[in-house]
């Protein structure tokens, strides 16, 4: 097909307007539309073979493939996602590599990658007291520079040239478990949901960037303080969808260590729902200190030390139910609930995905 920009002249189909030929520009504009799908389709192809051998050159261990890699990235800036990269190369490289190619690199998205990388390798437990620390304006800077005890035993999945292998498992706990006696009372909470759209956004943080079918949460300000030994039988009584079920439907619930319920939301960020791909590590691990700074009832832009703080007061619960907001399918459904500190505050987070 002769390529219409050779023949192109513009003016042309305002003259031809003026003469009353409006066939000429109909058949002009049909091809020109034919012309823009074919190079669409084209620029597709080799956006896809330009991200394979990106990926390719990531998963080749060694300082040579590293030193290749940035000079493509500097010389070509392809639009590829410097966190999926970091995380990448954090799979497949060792940290002495890395730490002499990419955080002394000052080239294209060199902020972006090195601050990414930097949370990678820290989450994978390399020691990073040798590296240089990502740039103090990055975003991710809020984040601790030491991983905590809570945040141990990351799962990440397992990339390779043609495809990677992860996922994590939302199935309850049998230890901790607390299931209220059934049949459960039938009479509703006259408590009501309080969330902000500020506090919505922080709590869900993590399964939205995972992109998880549907999450939402609630936040309910309590009468007085309140004993967590109450909590299962206060949560299928509220005005939260995800809880609507019968007196003797399923609602399994289970005090949760901090640790658990990071891994949790980590892995749903990280890796992300069913036809998501996740955000990484990196990224991951902020939107999850994110979603703990809502559930606990940090101070809105406080700093990691105050939610750090929150967190660890806090009491957690995980939850299921087969309620018809959730899919009711393994691997695919979870819910969270945190007590506040000072027991005042019930804040519950639930998501839910299928394929």
């Amino acid at each position: 097909m002769k390529d219409m920009n050779d023949d192109f002249v513009w003016g042309e189909p305002e003259r031809r307007a003026a003469l009353g030929d409006v066939a000429y520009l109909r058949e002009l504009g049909a091809r020109l539309a034919d012309q823009h799908k074919d190079a669409t389709a084209r620029a597709r192809t080799y956006g896809d073979r330009l991200a394979h051998v990106i990926r390719v050159l990531a998963l080749t261990p060694g300082r040579d493939s590293l030193v290749e890699l940035l000079r493509l990235l500097d010389e070509k800036r392809p639009s590829s996602s410097a966190s999926g990269l970091a995380s990448l190369l954090a799979e497949h490289h060792r940290a002495g590599d890395l730490a002499v190619t990419v955080f002394d690199h000052s080239g294209w998205c060199a902020d972006e990658l090195s601050s990414c990388l930097f949370h990678e390798l820290l989450l994978r437990g390399a020691d990073m007291t040798g590296c240089r620390a990502p740039r103090s304006s990055h975003t991710l800077d809020w984040l601790p520079r030491q991983l905590r005890d809570f945040e141990a035993g990351a799962k990440f999945p397992t990339r390779s040239v043609n495809g990677s292998a992860g996922g994590f498992w939302t199935r309850m706990p049998t230890l901790g478990r607390v299931d209220p006696a059934t049949p459960r009372t039938t009479e509703r909470s006259a408590l009501r949901n309080s969330a902000t759209v500020e506090v919505h956004e922080s709590i869900v943080s993590a399964p939205h960037a995972g992109e998880w079918g549907d999450c939402d949460a609630w936040v309910f300000e309590l009468e007085g303080a309140l004993a967590p030994e109450l909590v299962p039988a206060l949560l299928p009584t509220l005005p939260v969808s995800c809880t609507e079920v019968g007196p003797t439907d399923r609602f399994e619930i289970a005090l949760s260590g901090l640790g658990e319920v990071w891994g949790l939301l980590f892995a749903a960020a990280s890796m992300g729902g069913v036809y998501g791909g996740g955000v990484g590590g990196a990224w991951g691990r902020m939107w999850t200190w994110r979603s703990l700074a809502g559930l606990s009832g940090a101070p809105m832009w406080a700093d990691a030390q105050e939610v750090e703080r929150h967190a660890r007061q806090s009491t957690w619960f995980r939850f299921e139910a087969d309620s018809a907001w959730f899919h009711n399918e393994i691997g695919c459904d979870f819910g969270i609930a945190a007590l506040s500190p000072d027991r005042r505050r019930l804040a519950v987070l639930a998501a839910t995905d299928t394929d």
